[in-house]
């Protein structure tokens, strides 16, 4: 079956190319040219990924996710204006997997799409009977638990929702604690295929993480910064 991709932008130009390119790759395309529609059809019939324009009339792309964030973690890609540094941290701190500035590459938005698709089918394993993955296949360390067949993460117990991009670098650092991980190995597992991200974006996932984890415990710590080194996970 084709991944489903829901494309928004009050552009329509940009729809129509866009939605014609990647309709070329196989995908099945959905537009919307308001944030407002959008956001119950998201919600209502979720897609595989999403592509939200920031600066739309009415309801912008970031109210958009916000909105989106409290019902689903369906994969977000940003649209940005070009050099708008706030646009782009501000949408990966409200949940974004990526962002592109405008006028962008169709060939780079669809190398990107597929990128993320690939890891969040990686996570998809089918369980019918709806059961957690064995002991051996999941990370616990302390407090935290992470199923990766489930793409399922709680700590001390709570649910914590995270995206593709988000449990990718949990993962990574969870899976060696007390092991630093440089900025550069992070990037390395959370995007692959050679898609260029720079150290901002890791930091902005970085902080986001951290804030889910303080939504369920207020002094949660484990995730520690060693200035000019990278991260590292602890379990005291």
């Amino acid at each position: 079956m084709s991944a489903s991709i829901a494309l928004v932008d009050d552009d329509r130009n940009i729809l129509a190319s866009v939605s014609i390119a990647l309709q070329s790759e196989g995908f099945a395309v959905r537009v919307y040219s308001d944030g407002d529609t959008a956001l119950k059809a998201l919600i209502d019939s979720p897609p595989d990924l999403a592509v939200l324009d920031i600066k739309m009339p009415r309801m912008d792309g970031m109210e958009l996710l916000r909105r989106l964030r409290e019902k689903s973690a369906v994969p977000v890609i940003f649209l940005t204006s070009k050099d708008d540094e706030l646009d782009e941290a501000l949408g990966l701190a409200m949940g974004a997997d990526d962002y592109i500035t405008k006028p962008f590459s169709q060939r780079l938005l669809i190398a990107r799409i597929r990128a993320i698709l690939r890891r969040s089918e990686a996570r998809a394993v089918p369980d019918a009977e709806g059961e957690p993955a064995p002991a051996a296949e999941r990370i616990v360390r302390g407090r935290l638990t992470m199923d990766p067949a489930r793409h399922r993460v709680q700590w001390a117990g709570a649910e914590v929702v995270l995206t593709v991009t988000e449990f990718l670098i949990l993962e990574a650092l969870a899976q060696r604690p007390g092991f630093v991980k440089s900025r550069d190995a992070l990037m390395d597992t959370a995007y692959q295929d050679d898609v260029y991200v720079d150290d901002r974006t890791i930091d902005s996932h970085i902080k986001r993480l951290r804030r889910k984890f303080r939504q369920v415990d207020g002094e949660f710590k484990a995730i520690e910064t060693l200035y000019g080194v990278g991260y590292r996970f602890s379990e005291e």
